[in-house]
């Protein structure tokens, strides 16, 4: 009789019954609004946000091909995602590796959703951390590949990286099923970016030069500019993987700003403590170190552990640079592994840790499904960072030894690296004075 009742009232309101029993999945206007607007957040980290960071970074004889690097990773990445990419990272495949099913798009039209809403839009939004993953690296092998390696590489370990370490965590693999926290891209992006530049700086050696040499940034303005982008980028980034705007989108949103700020300070004070004055080096990468840190937990903690998490990157993130820099004498230009790296392994344990519920004014929101601890919690995050670095290790390098073949060499030759690669590799220069 109820059933009765309640489908004359939607009749006589202008309902059908079918329509407003499949309402519940219907699009949401507001999500779609918020995952459109952190979409374009997160292409501005890459373009113009990280080529600026990284471009201020380099000496102005290789700038431009920096700039270059960013904009061509993103157009091949982009490519890529669209023709398999995407498939392969959420097709629903295996524990490991997704199918087919959504090579080029194949059944995803306009009015397909993913959740509430479309699903053309998730697989933009993706698509914008397929782009920024590879281009992190750049700064591993910075000054040094040659254009053509850098391609070729970043194409492959977009497909045999990227995609099948984002279906373990995202995609419903094997990671997703033990109940790994990653909200954003801890071991997704920055695990993975951070272990390739690592082995990439190790494999190609290090710039004529280094470390007796100084490579001094050539445009700080260049570096503070883009950094100051990857910071508001980053909103949407971490925000914008709630898939939704709700309470889990402002909190992730709040506890990033507050990483990033605590990893500014604290990078900046050990530098003042250690040399008498705060650079401003060191202050923006404190930030990234920030960054980077809380993106794994940024949905699973709040303030107060963000805090921490922020102070420990500053930390952490400032001494493994230095022991990478100067004692491992490792030339990962632009300090990917330590900044990256280390904050997102720092920052994947801590989402173990701070999503605790009994740890007071630091708490978070509990743990993943089926998991009552917090030691079953860390010990979860510790599979996923060593399966993670393992995978990206072994596939990155041999990668680079097939890339190396296929270029005859992966760097150029001692004269082109002294003369610059924007001239040897693109003929112009990026600054005419």
């Amino acid at each position: 009789m109820l059933r009765i009742l309640s489908f004359t009232l939607l009749f006589f309101l202008g309902l059908s019954p079918s329509l407003a029993i499949a309402g519940q999945s219907e699009l949401s206007g507001a999500n779609t609004s918020w995952i459109l607007t952190s979409t374009a957040l997160v292409l501005l980290m890459t373009l113009p946000g990280l080529a600026l960071f990284y471009g201020g970074l380099v000496r102005k004889k290789n700038v431009l091909s920096i700039l270059m690097q960013c904009f061509a990773i993103a157009s091949i990445s982009s490519i890529l995602w669209l023709i398999i990419g995407y498939s392969l990272a959420f097709g629903e495949g295996n524990a490991f590796i997704g199918d087919f099913s959504k090579v080029m798009m194949h059944g995803i039209g306009k009015e397909v959703l993913s959740g509430d809403i479309p699903e053309s839009l998730f697989m933009l939004f993706q698509m914008t951390f397929a782009v920024i993953t590879p281009a992190l690296i750049i700064g591993g092998f910075a000054e040094r590949m040659k254009f053509s390696a850098v391609l070729l590489f970043s194409g492959f370990w977009l497909l045999a990286v990227y995609a099948p370490i984002t279906h373990w965590v995202w995609g419903g693999g094997w990671l997703a099923q033990k109940g790994v926290y990653d909200f954003a891209g801890g071991i997704v992006v920055h695990i993975t970016a951070g272990t390739a530049a690592l082995v990439a700086a190790m494999v190609l050696g290090p710039r004529r030069g280094f470390p007796k040499t100084p490579m001094l940034p050539h445009n700080l303005t260049m570096t503070v500019t883009g950094a100051g982008m990857l910071w508001v980028g980053w909103f949407g980034f971490n925000g914008g993987s709630a898939l939704a705007a709700n309470g889990d989108a402002s909190m992730a949103m709040l506890v990033t700003h507050i990483s990033a700020a605590a990893g500014t300070l604290t990078w900046a004070a050990i530098e003042w403590k250690k040399f008498g004055k705060a650079s401003v080096l060191g202050a923006v990468t404190g930030m990234v170190a920030g960054l980077g840190t809380i993106t794994p937990a940024s949905g699973f903690v709040g303030p107060g552990g963000a805090l921490i998490m922020g102070i420990s990157a500053g930390f952490v993130c400032f001494y493994a640079t230095v022991f990478i820099k100067q004692t491992l004498k490792i030339d990962d230009s632009l300090d990917v592994f330590p900044v990256h790296g280390i904050g997102g392994i720092l920052g994947t344990l801590l989402a173990g840790v701070f999503s605790a519920t009994t740890l007071g004014v630091f708490s978070g929101f509990g743990f993943a499904e089926g998991i009552s601890t917090m030691t079953e919690q860390v010990e979860v995050q510790l599979i996923g960072i060593i399966s993670t670095l393992l995978y990206t290790a072994i596939v990155t390098y041999i990668l680079l030894k097939l890339v190396g073949l296929m270029t005859k060499g992966l760097r150029v030759d001692e004269e082109q690296e002294v003369n610059g690669l924007d001239q040897v590799e693109h003929e112009e220069s990026g600054y005419n004075l």
